[in-house]
């Protein structure tokens, strides 16, 4: 019997992109197998025999997995390439194998972020439904109230949604400033979540930064710098 799986997680295993990436890629008509486009999502394929191109280029065999933890500095986009041309995290790891971000991070938030060539572990760790923890240490305008801490916690109206329910607590207050310092976690991470939470409170975010994703922090990496992730972090996110 062949050994046939979905096109999708074939590419997804050989670090093209996340599955639902994948998906999306496949019915825009982006993907060729045997030199025939294909857009059907139900499409398998026999790794062993077919040809896959993605937008052209052959797609191989993934030698070595791996997975690296950047603490990234603000001022640069979190994508492979940018269309204005703008610094992007790819530009601060410089390594053979072609990765991806995992998730985002805007412009003007720093921190954890991981890169990697497993789409698997990329399909997992961005998925709403594993409920990965991202959390973030927050700077707003003026001074945070019980109130408000608690809108956050159960949560609030952003846009079309409500966000889920958050750990949130306060890490300073400076009243001579009129600034809070908080700490927020959520497991959620849709576009600029935290910024549209906290504006929806009426707290102006001054700076943001995401401290740790689970239980994997940057603390010991300065602003720019990557690791690599041992087996055990790794396996720690992909369990859950």
């Amino acid at each position: 019997m062949e050994n046939k799986i979905r096109l999708q997680k074939y590419l997804a295993n050989q670090g093209v992109c996340s599955r639902r990436k994948a998906e999306e890629y496949i019915v825009e008509g982006f993907i060729k197998v045997n030199g025939k486009i294909v857009t059907e999502l139900g499409t398998k394929i026999n790794p062993e025999k077919d040809e896959v191109l993605f937008k052209g280029e052959k797609v191989g065999k993934v030698d070595k997995k791996v997975y690296i933890l950047l603490n990234k500095p603000i001022g640069y986009v979190t994508t492979t390439k940018d269309q204005f041309n703008r610094d992007t995290v790819l530009d601060l790891v410089n390594i053979k194998e072609k990765i991806l971000p995992v998730g985002r991070l805007d412009m003007y938030t720093s921190g954890a972020i991981i890169l990697t060539n497993d789409g698997e572990f990329i399909y997992k760790v961005t998925h709403p439904k594993y409920e990965i923890e991202k959390t973030y240490n927050v700077t707003v305008k003026g001074i945070i109230t019980e109130e408000e801490m608690k809108m956050l916690k159960q949560g609030v109206k952003i846009d079309d949604y409500i966000s889920g329910k958050a750990k949130v607590r306060i890490l300073k207050i400076d009243k001579e400033k009129e600034i809070s310092r908080i700490e927020i976690t959520i497991h959620e991470g849709k576009n600029r979540e935290v910024r549209k939470m906290c504006a929806s409170i009426g707290k102006k975010v001054l700076a943001l930064h995401r401290s740790k994703i689970e239980n994997i922090d940057v603390k010991n990496l300065k602003l720019g710098e990557w690791r690599y992730l041992t087996k055990k972090e790794v396996d720690s996110l992909q369990e859950k």
